[in-house]
């Protein structure tokens, strides 16, 4: 079976069945590990214990880790589900041969979204068969992500506003570059990450630039783009922003019989700098706890990047990353708003439309 679909499918699996065991109250283990993507949906019974109140008192360590970690494990009302493990510092990743043999340099890729497509353009002529991107809604994506006001979530306010919509500049903004991007044919079509497309548009080579979590380098190493070691490298990502690509919480059920023992488990593997290294070290997590990301080894060369000293990168992007407000229902949102912008990429509605029908559908769901 292909290693990717194995990983995505092994994902969902989990987390179905860890929201089973949750909302029947047996079955999960003492200690769980959740994505951020999902620590909402957990969130919202009361399945996992409450970290911030004592004995845990979780919000004594805040200090200690990346700014942007511990909101995403806070619910609505204040209850804390999970700490923070590991983080997913975007970056952009490029293919050094390609930008040379299109006399482009890095920095006129990464300087703004504009800047990124008109050069962008140049790559791919200069590449026959190459794509710059696989897929131009990854662009939307980021830009929904960030420049996001104080008290603002994805796509709701801290009073249940929904923020889609037709006015709303982030969007449009997200919306308006990708479209370009498609109109542009600059990108493979590819869908989400882990699709086979995606899959093999790396595997071929095909591809000029990707923008992922930092632990993407781990997956091109050993088998998604192994071919091509010492031809990719990394920069932030375009126009001075900052993103997340996941990010990974261990939480306590309320029916864990080994409470005490959990507790104990988890402030190991998340406070301890020692545990956090490794754990860099052997999966390449990109960890949550700050002081790990001084450790010495982040100022040595990636040798998959040419022996870029990328993690330099990673680790201020990590700090330059802004908290978002997670709702419960950003995962119905999310997928309409998906939905929505493949309908303009593919041309069916413009902008406008689009977004103003996604409003009212998420609207509708939040009463």
């Amino acid at each position: 079976m292909d290693p990717s679909q194995d990983k995505s499918l092994a994902y969902a699996d989990h987390h179905t069945a860890l929201t089973t065991a949750l909302s029947t109250g047996k079955g999960a283990a003492d200690m769980v590990a959740i994505d951020f993507g999902y620590v909402a949906r957990f969130a919202e019974g009361n399945g996992l214990v409450d970290i911030s109140k004592a004995p845990y008192n979780a919000g004594q360590f805040r200090n200690q880790f990346v700014a942007y970690t511990y909101p995403q494990a806070m619910t609505q009302d204040g209850r804390m589900v999970g700490m923070p493990t590991d983080i997913g510092p975007g970056a952009m990743f490029y293919r050094t041969d390609m930008l040379k043999k299109a006399g482009v340099s890095p920095a006129l890729m990464n300087k703004s979204w504009e800047s990124y497509i008109a050069n962008g353009k140049k790559v791919v002529a200069a590449n026959p068969g190459s794509f710059l991107i696989p897929d131009a809604g990854q662009a939307a994506q980021i830009i929904i992500r960030t420049g996001l006001k104080s008290g603002e979530g994805l796509f709701f306010d801290k009073s249940n506003n929904v923020l889609v919509d037709p006015k709303n500049p982030r969007f449009v903004r997200a919306f308006t570059i990708a479209k370009q991007i498609r109109d542009a044919k600059l990108d493979a079509r590819a869908g989400g990450a882990f699709s086979p497309e995606w899959t093999t548009a790396f595997q071929k080579g095909n591809l000029a630039t990707e923008f992922s979590g930092a632990w993407l380098v781990g997956h091109m190493q050993n088998w998604l783009a192994k071919d091509f070691s010492g031809k990719w490298a990394s920069q932030q990502l375009p126009g001075n922003t900052f993103a997340s690509w996941g990010g990974s919480f261990y939480g306590i059920p309320q029916q864990s019989q080994n409470k005490t023992e959990a507790w104990a488990l988890i402030k190991y593997l998340t406070t301890n700098k020692a545990q956090q290294v490794l754990a860099f070290k052997t999966t390449g997590a990109f960890p949550a706890l700050r002081s790990a990301a001084n450790d010495p080894v982040f100022n040595e060369g990636v040798p998959y990047l040419n022996g870029q000293k990328a993690r330099v990168l990673w680790r201020q992007a990590a700090l330059k990353i802004q908290p978002l407000d997670v709702n419960r229902l950003d995962p119905i949102a999310e997928q309409i708003v998906n939905d929505a912008l493949n309908s303009v990429l593919d041309g069916s509605k413009d902008i406008t439309a689009a977004l103003t029908e996604a409003k009212n559908l998420i609207t509708r769901r939040a009463r």
